[in-house]
């Protein structure tokens, strides 16, 4: 009985919906076909069975996505009071997720056309439906037609048009309406070294055959860093399992001995960690991830089929700070993006794999490109030795014909960020209009990994991604040790690092190799400061960490100005003079006033009240 009223609710929201917009215009959602059947001229071999079980994620649009544009620029902005104010996922949804009306309204109107809902999400963006691909045809007006793929020994299904629907409310995508592609990894086992085998002249690392193995990561781009990642969690986004007795003989040949908690969550079909044949790519994030933060509290792995699923379960959670992809964006869509704001608005810093395509231009571009995750390049690494330091990279290219090497490129959709603007030139050849890739790097090359007992070389951007995130950890953890929160998105910190003089302290700058490819033979180049190949650089130690901490300073005692973390202070300390050579305190004994979009505060200094204007850069 109790199944039976919930059913006839969702059907009363459904036709008060229809009754309030009964003459809205059927929705139609564009770039729902696959571009390889009209540019490859394929052929279809039927219909997929009407039976055939579909599984669809549907998405609603954020409200107030104007609101929403502002709070992320503010957030990020360090003369903006909001800045690194983050929401929480409540707060979140109550401010820019869908109404519950639309959403149940939506959710009726499926089940009303023979699909059952199979997920609600709790900000309510995603609703995860099912049914018979007779039911789907039916509903967006399409017809669901099977096909030879023509690169893989497999058919895969899509619709023959566009979709179009008479739904209740917005919807902003489908995803699931094709299996076109297939799932991917930024991955390249190059050798397996058996007991006893030989391998490669070394290349720096303490690993076996000279290979990057546990803490050379550290020793190269964090030396003398005391930070481990203590009270912070990592998030890894995978399409597959892995195998806990890869994971623990990592750990204890790299002498990695904190025994890391790792939390799998599962969603849309998977039930269980069943090590798949990517299962290699999971194995490496988890192993980079704890490499270079050695005491994370713990690893969170979400293992799904389909991206906004994921991306949105991790935002939901909140939990991870930090958190990685290196699976290629099959299904990136409008749906993935808005998770990924999501991710922002709340602190979390999301990296992506930039891919191991080499450069692709604009219009070639099939590389992630979001401007809303950081995207991770690659490079070769050159140290001392074993444990060694840092003395040079260059951008990873595997060679010419190989088609492998750091991705990078200029996106064909995404508008040049903001915070890019002031970094294209004719040297690097990137675009002044659109978004371009990557951000930044690390090493991709010749590191160790264990694939089912055995060792192996590695390479791929599936490398570079996890070590940022792991990263990113040391530098919440002393944000944490000082009150402070988490950085979030990073880009417009590091790109803002990059335009003062301290840049070069902070970034080893890559200034030689490219990815050129034969499909791309003069694109790009390593050039000094931003290139396509392996973005701002890679990271130099503490002063880089330093650099994305607020510094409390104030440049002179005749005209006060604050530079550094804009909060609504009352007693805090303040030093007096920017080059940190003294130690003339202030104590702040009101809290800041806002005028004008300046900080205002009123200090006590030598036994007198004075007023000082805070201003920012």
């Amino acid at each position: 009985m109790r199944s039976q009223s919930i059913r006839s609710l969702r059907v009363l929201f459904f036709l008060g919906a229809l009754i309030a917009g009964a003459a809205q215009a059927a929705q139609i959602l564009p770039h729902h076909v696959p571009d390889a059947i009209s540019r490859l001229h394929l052929k279809p071999a039927g219909q997929l069975p009407a039976a055939t079980q579909v599984n669809l994620v549907v998405g609603l649009p954020w409200r107030n996505q104007d609101a929403l544009t502002n709070l992320l620029r503010d957030l990020y902005n360090p003369a903006s009071p909001k800045f690194h104010h983050y929401l929480t996922p409540r707060q979140f949804a109550e401010q820019f997720g869908p109404t519950t009306n639309d959403y149940e309204a939506l959710a009726a109107f499926f089940e009303t056309h023979g699909l059952t809902v199979t997920v609600r999400q709790r900000n309510r963006m995603l609703l995860d439906v099912s049914g018979p691909a007779s039911a789907v045809n039916e509903m967006l007006h399409v017809h669901l037609l099977r096909y030879h793929h023509p690169v893989e020994a497999r058919d895969f299904y899509a619709p023959d048009a566009d979709p179009s629907l008479d739904a209740p409310a917005r919807i902003l995508d489908i995803s699931g309406l094709d299996n076109y592609a297939s799932r991917g990894t930024y991955l390249h086992v190059e050798t397996n070294f058996p007991p006893g085998a030989g391998g490669p002249t070394p290349d720096g690392g303490s690993g076996i055959a000279g290979l990057y193995d546990g803490y050379d990561f550290r020793d190269a781009y964090m030396p003398n860093v005391t930070l481990t990642g203590a009270g912070q969690v990592v998030g890894l986004f995978e399409m597959d399992g892995y195998k806990p007795s890869d994971i623990t003989a990592y750990e204890s040949q790299a002498h990695l001995t904190n025994n890391i908690p790792l939390t799998n969550v599962f969603l849309d079909s998977i039930t269980n960690n069943n090590a798949g044949p990517n299962y290699t790519e999971v194995n490496l994030d988890i192993d980079m991830a704890m490499a270079m933060a050695p005491a994370l509290s713990g690893i969170i792995v979400y293992e799904g089929t389909n991206s906004a699923d994921i991306l949105n379960r991790m935002a939901m959670d909140d939990l991870a700070n930090q958190l990685c992809s290196c699976w290629k964006p099959s299904d990136a869509s409008a749906l993935t993006d808005q998770a990924l704001q999501e991710l922002a608005a709340q602190g979390q810093s999301m990296f992506q794999a930039s891919g191991d395509n080499d450069a692709q231009p604009a219009l070639a571009m099939t590389q992630p490109s979001s401007p809303f995750e950081t995207l991770v390049g690659g490079t070769a690494l050159m140290t001392s030795g074993g444990l060694g330091s840092w003395v040079a990279e260059s951008a990873w290219n595997r060679g010419a014909g190989t088609g492998t090497g750091s991705g990078g490129g200029i996106s064909s959709v995404y508008p040049i960020p903001f915070w890019q603007t002031n970094f294209i030139t004719m040297a690097n050849q990137g675009s002044t209009a659109f978004r371009n890739s990557p951000d930044v790097a690390m090493v991709a090359s010749n590191v160790l990994e264990i694939e089912n007992g055995f060792s192996y070389q590695v390479g791929g951007t599936s490398i570079s991604t996890p070590l940022w995130a792991g990263l990113t950890a040391l530098i919440n953890q002393q944000a944490a040790q000082n009150g402070l929160p988490p950085v979030g998105f990073l880009n417009p910190s590091l790109y803002a690092i990059a335009l003062e003089p301290n840049y070069h302290s902070c970034f080893h700058d890559i200034t030689v190799g490219n990815n050129f490819s034969t499909t791309s033979p003069t694109e790009f180049s390593a050039e000094p400061g931003y290139d396509l190949c392996t973005g701002l650089g890679t990271p130099a130690g503490q002063n880089l960490i330093d650099a994305l901490m607020p510094v409390l300073t104030i440049e002179s005692s005749q005209n006060q100005i604050l530079i550094g973390w804009p909060l609504i202070w009352t007693n805090a300390v303040l030093q007096q003079n920017a080059s940190l050579a003294t130690t003339n305190w202030v104590t702040v004994t009101n809290s800041v006033n806002i005028v004008n979009d300046q900080w205002q505060v009123t200090v006590a200094a030598g036994g007198t009240n004075e007023f000082f204007r805070l201003a920012f850069p």
